[in-house]
């Protein structure tokens, strides 16, 4: 019963392990380039993300939503070591093929980040939650064509339970120790976009709302 109320807690609580942990990539494609606001700022911090998980042997999963009209996913972003790489019509991430990619990974914490913010990040957050999945969102990696949408999505998402996080916030929670095997490499990685994160017109975009 300890054991349950525990973990009942940590997830509450937003508590990360690596372990049953699954990072969400969502449309970040080519097409979309030109229209989404502080896109290289986005890319930057997917293509973070995408490197932390590869390091820390977190599963990544992307979709790419109608990729035939809308291009593959921005070729700055490498997705080799990705578990599954999704094409899809329907706005939530939540596709047969990635809801049973959760289950066969056994997970139950998803990082998730991309675009739109109050589109398909929203949905996906959403049935995400719906299925008792522990949500965070990164608040430096999710936009919209309109900025003002970033926001608005983000305190609908955290009002529904999940957790608005940043980038960095996440890796060093996930890495949870200096004495981490991996710690050097994810220090490297930190510092080796420290000057892009503090040009990072997500991260520090005025007007931010109150979550």
């Amino acid at each position: 019963m300890s054991s349950r109320i525990a973990a009942t807690s940590a997830r509450r609580l937003g508590q990360l392990q690596r372990q049953g942990t699954v990072f969400f990539l969502c449309d970040i494609q080519e097409k979309f380039r030109a229209g989404i606001h502080a896109f290289e700022s986005l890319v930057q911090v997917a293509q973070k993300m995408s490197r932390f998980a590869e390091i820390s042997k977190i599963p990544l999963i992307a979709t790419e939503q109608y990729p035939k009209g809308l291009g593959h996913t921005a070729s700055e972003i490498s997705l080799d070591h990705a578990e599954l790489v999704e094409e899809k019509t329907k706005f939530s991430m939540l596709t047969p093929a990635v809801a049973g990619k959760l289950e066969e990974l056994k997970t139950q914490s998803v990082v998730l980040f991309g675009i739109e913010s109050h589109v398909c990040v929203l949905q996906t957050c959403l049935d995400l939650l719906a299925l008792d999945y522990d949500v965070h969102v990164l608040a430096d990696g999710v936009s919209s064509m309109n900025s003002p949408e970033i926001d608005i999505a983000l305190n609908r998402m955290a009002h529904a339970g999940a957790h608005v996080v940043s980038s960095e916030s996440i890796m060093f929670q996930l890495t949870g120790d200096s004495k981490d095997p991996v710690f050097k490499q994810i220090s490297s990685l930190v510092k080796e976009y420290q000057v892009l994160a503090q040009q990072n017109k997500l991260l520090f975009k005025h007007g931010t709302a109150q979550l």
